[in-house]
């Protein structure tokens, strides 16, 4: 049995991971905070809160208990996106933000090497194009990001050959409530590809991690070339106009 779990998995980009996933054979685990009723996919839910230490180190037990063996994929896709910057750095938030976003992953991996198994075993880490050229815009998550990138590389050395460690950092690809109607369209334009990605290819590239067997270490971006291009601020605050298209 191919067993994948996916954290976040149960609504918007995690969602559409595990529905890739499941099309390639996976049985699926959806780990979810508080969404427990999957969007578009089939799959065991484990609720956890993964600020709490405790529970995300449970959550590779619980799962293998519950399936009679470990999983063989992680995909470490929940994360906590929230505003602060210079000037307005709330520590605590900061935190939470390293706590979800970099300590429980670290956490799940440590916990899938110590569940061992049999055949190829990975991670795959969703990042953020963001960490090629850090902004200021919401700090705490923009320096957790890069925090997780750090662990995917640190994790491929040290627990290879036993587990592969990897990363696929998205460009924008789902809108939040904050985005003006048409917004998108104009951020694609900034694009070098003059596109945004889409959900299915940041799932493709996630599947295709995880049965890449000669790679550990690895940093895929799926963006739309926006990692090429040093963006100075978030891109909820581009392309509110046509005047504001390119970064000053």
């Amino acid at each position: 049995m191919k067993l994948a779990l996916v954290t976040g998995g149960t609504r918007r980009l995690g969602a559409a991971i595990a529905a890739r996933l499941a099309e390639d054979g996976y049985t699926l685990a959806l780990h979810a905070h508080d969404h427990p009723e999957p969007e578009g996919v089939e799959g065991r839910v484990f609720t956890a809160d993964l600020a709490d230490a405790d529970e995300a180190r449970a959550l590779i037990p619980r799962v293998a208990q519950a399936f009679g063996a470990p999983p063989s994929l992680l995909v470490n896709s929940a994360a906590l996106f929230a505003e602060d910057g210079f000037g307005r750095i709330d520590p605590e938030l900061a935190v939470r933000h390293y706590r979800i976003n970099t300590l429980a992953p670290a956490l799940l991996i440590e916990a899938m090497a110590a569940a061992g198994g049999e055949g190829d075993r990975s991670v795959v880490n969703i990042l953020d194009q963001r960490i090629a050229h850090p902004h200021g815009d919401q700090l705490g998550y923009t320096l957790s990001k890069c925090a997780l990138a750090g662990l995917t590389q640190a994790a491929a050395r040290a627990l290879a050959p036993a587990l592969r460690v990897n990363a696929v950092a998205p460009g924008l690809t789902l809108p939040t409530d904050d985005y003006a109607p048409g917004q998108m369209e104009r951020l694609a334009q900034l694009m070098p590809l003059d596109r945004l990605p889409d959900p299915a290819g940041i799932a493709d590239a996630v599947a295709w991690l995880a049965g890449a067997e000669a790679s550990t270490g690895q940093i895929l971006y799926v963006d739309g070339g926006a990692s090429l291009v040093a963006f100075d601020r978030d891109f909820v605050k581009l392309g509110m106009e046509k005047k504001n298209l390119f970064p000053t």
